[in-house]
């Protein structure tokens, strides 16, 4: 039962019946007032509107809470459900991004380590997946290692540490267990939910984000993100605890670590569903970052596995792979690895991510055996990535015709937005481009936006004022000038999603019928304000009309922008423009009710005047889409002003990956290499 989203729900009815009881008592008040005096007028008729509105909106309010109240378990396994395949489409985008073109995996084996701590049961070791030996089999075969899937469910209890050094394939580990377990689920085991560390504020509970997470990335609302987390049905994997605190100035781990020993004990007070034992959780880090760490540090209750090096034999394997077409290129190298498998360059080549950056590199051009020449990681490196943007610009299609020179340019600008900060000492990860924008300079944004947003509002509605007269002239200009400035210091909210199928829901109607009840009651109590405060002939009239304009049109957008069922998984660009769509919405509200008002006033080139500012100022106060727009401006010389197409090529092309809402470098070391070199390697 979810305790906490069920207080919310019934505290949020009693509100709206409190609310709902004002309205009628307010309308049938104005009312009798009106017969008694004699003031009644047909206008007047809007205010019992309110009554049959806030009769229904009740009686549908006592039916939803006890349909939901009696069929809440079930509702939450089919939110599973819906969650299940959404992660599944998601994740598997991901591995594809992370496996490049070339779907030819390497089946990565883990051993056991002993545990710092309190120990897991689980086996000794492990593989990535199944595969069929290529040769007979012996007479006396070998033990079987367990897949990954089936080593985490022998694991007891169900927390494991995924450690390995950069670049061994944590994350690829990681995520093949999370689709495993996904194609293995029944309706009462937890969804996987793979949640990147490095923006984790450890003061913010463990429940928290993952409510966030289900919200940001899959489209659940608080409330129903909460029930699946209160309910045991979300499995957390916690990608990159090594990537929370920066490393000390010679590049070692910091012992210290004060954000990951947080995240840790936050994990450790992480109860099961039962509430009696530790909860299930899987975690990734870099074996030196986690050794680092004090041993009363560590994860309680949990098997920690290590990733193996790539073994020489498997490296050259790979490698010969990548030959089709031209293999004599490659036979140096081959030899040289087949040769001295314990030599440096075995060493250098044992994980994955250098492996496909060398297929990548030298897969239709150069000499493979220039890599002979390195004999650090470090030269070895930079060799590698200066010539995998090249080798990406050129092998991908690029119909854009973007040069090696424009990528790496544009994307070290934005690796700056991913910069450590004083609240989070950690270089970022997640790159959303609603929040792109401090990118171009917050003053330079900032100016721009108030200039525009004061030039969109006045000049439509200047000679329509002009017009009317100098009262309406001076009331447009002082708008333009307060919604300028505001918008200059305005830091945008956090976008929100219309979902036009959830109106003619009940949650939808009533959403409806309750800001059309709050629109009328607004009217009906300014309309009196004004009239015995400023004597004002005929206020209560307009203001009524104004306020149930504007109520029956920002009921409509409650009713589609609200959050109550989950929506179609976020990307980045629809961030945008469901963002842009809801600042639509509320402009047509906020002119309709604007224009209702002026023309009451001033007959209709009031309302016009009226009607086209007050529309302006509400779509402009959205802010997330006019502000991504503003920035792409302000950024023409270090961006490119198609961005999102730009980016969403990257990730076809294996230089980033999607993550929800925002994209991701496809490797970290990708991502520090270009924040240190601004311009190309020769």
């Amino acid at each position: 039962m979810d305790m906490y989203g069920g207080r919310r729900r019934r505290r949020g009815w009693q509100y709206f019946g409190v609310s709902a009881l004002l309205l009628v008592l307010a309308a049938m008040t104005y009312s009798v007032w009106s017969i008694r005096h004699g003031t009644w007028k047909a206008t007047d008729l809007v205010t019992l509107v309110g009554l049959p509105i806030s009769a229904g909106s009740l009686a549908a309010a006592i039916l939803t809470l006890r349909k939901e109240a009696g069929n809440e378990a079930d509702l939450a396994m089919s939110w599973a459900r819906t969650l299940a395949q959404k992660v599944t489409e998601e994740e598997g985008l991901v591995r594809c991004q992370l496996l490049g073109k070339d779907f030819q995996r390497i089946n990565l084996r883990y051993r056991l380590q002993p545990a710092p701590a309190r120990a897991a049961e689980a086996p000794r070791a492990g593989r990535l997946f199944d595969a069929s030996p290529a040769a007979a089999p012996r007479r006396t075969p070998r033990p079987s290692l367990p897949a990954i899937t089936n080593y985490y469910r022998d694991t007891k209890p169900a927390r494991l540490v995924i450690t390995g050094a950069a670049g061994s394939g944590k994350t690829v580990l990681a995520l093949e267990l999370l689709l495993g377990l996904l194609k293995v689920r029944s309706d009462t085991d937890p969804v996987p939910i793979r949640v990147p560390l490095a923006q984790w504020d450890a003061c913010m509970p463990l429940r928290t984000l993952l409510i966030k997470r289900l919200d940001d990335t899959y489209g659940f609302p608080a409330v129903q993100a909460g029930t699946l987390v209160d309910q045991g049905l979300i499995l957390p994997v916690l990608d990159g605890l090594d990537e929370m605190d920066p490393t000390l100035p010679d590049g070692t781990p910091d012992p210290d670590a004060p954000r990951a020993r947080a995240a840790l004990d936050r994990l450790n007070e992480y109860p099961g569903p039962d509430g009696l034992g530790a909860g299930p959780v899987i975690l990734t880090c870099r074996t030196d970052h986690y050794v680092a760490l004090p041993r009363t540090e560590a994860l309680l209750d949990a098997a920690l596995v290590t990733i193996d090096p790539v073994d020489t034999r498997t490296a050259a394997n790979y490698l010969a792979a990548q030959t089709v077409g031209d293999p004599q290129r490659w036979q140096p190298l081959l030899r040289q690895l087949t040769a001295h498998p314990t030599g440096p360059h075995g060493e250098l080549l044992s994980t994955p991510w250098r492996l496909c950056l060398v297929a990548t590199a030298y897969r239709k051009a150069g000499d493979p055996t220039d890599l002979l020449r390195h004999a650090t990681q470090a030269d070895l490196d930079s060799d590698l990535l200066g010539r995998y943007i090249t080798a990406v610009a050129k092998n991908i299609e690029n119909r854009h015709g973007y040069t090696p020179g424009q990528i790496h340019r544009w994307l070290h600008h934005l690796t700056s937005r991913l910069a450590p900060t004083p609240h989070n000492p950690a270089a970022g990860t997640d790159l959303a481009l609603h929040d792109l924008w401090p990118l171009a300079g917050r003053v330079r944004v900032g100016a721009t936006d108030a200039l525009l947003s004061a030039a969109l509002v006045s000049l439509p509605a200047l000679p329509f004022a002009l017009h009317t007269g100098e009262p309406a002239l001076f009331t447009t200009l002082i708008a333009a000038l307060a919604i300028g400035t505001g918008l200059a210091h305005a830091v945008p909210p956090l976008p929100r999603r219309l979902r036009l199928r959830r109106l003619p829901t009940a949650q939808g109607l009533q959403d409806f019928t309750f800001s059309l009840a709050g629109g009328v009651l607004f009217g009906l109590l300014g309309g009196f304000g004004i009239k015995y405060l400023l004597q004002a002939t005929g206020a209560p009239e307009v203001c009524l009309t104004a306020g149930l304009a504007f109520g029956i049109a920002r009921g409509v957008t409650d009713a589609m922008a609200g959050e109550m069922e989950p929506r179609d998984a976020a990307t980045p660009r629809t961030v945008i423009g469901e963002a842009a769509a809801c600042c639509l919405v509320g402009a047509l509200a906020a002119g309709l009710a604007g224009g209702l008002a002026g023309a009451s006033l001033d007959g209709l080139p009031g309302g016009l005047a009226t009607g086209i500012a007050a529309a302006l100022a509400a779509g402009l106060g959205g802010g997330e889409a006019r502000r991504y727009i503003v920035f792409l401006m302000c950024s023409h010389r270090r961006l490119p002003f198609r961005l999102a197409r730009f980016l969403d090529w990257s990730c076809k092309a294996g230089l980033l990956r999607h993550s929800g809402p925002a994209y991701q470098f496809r490797h970290r070391e990708l991502q520090r290499w270009l924040t240190e070199n601004p311009t190309p390697v020769p």
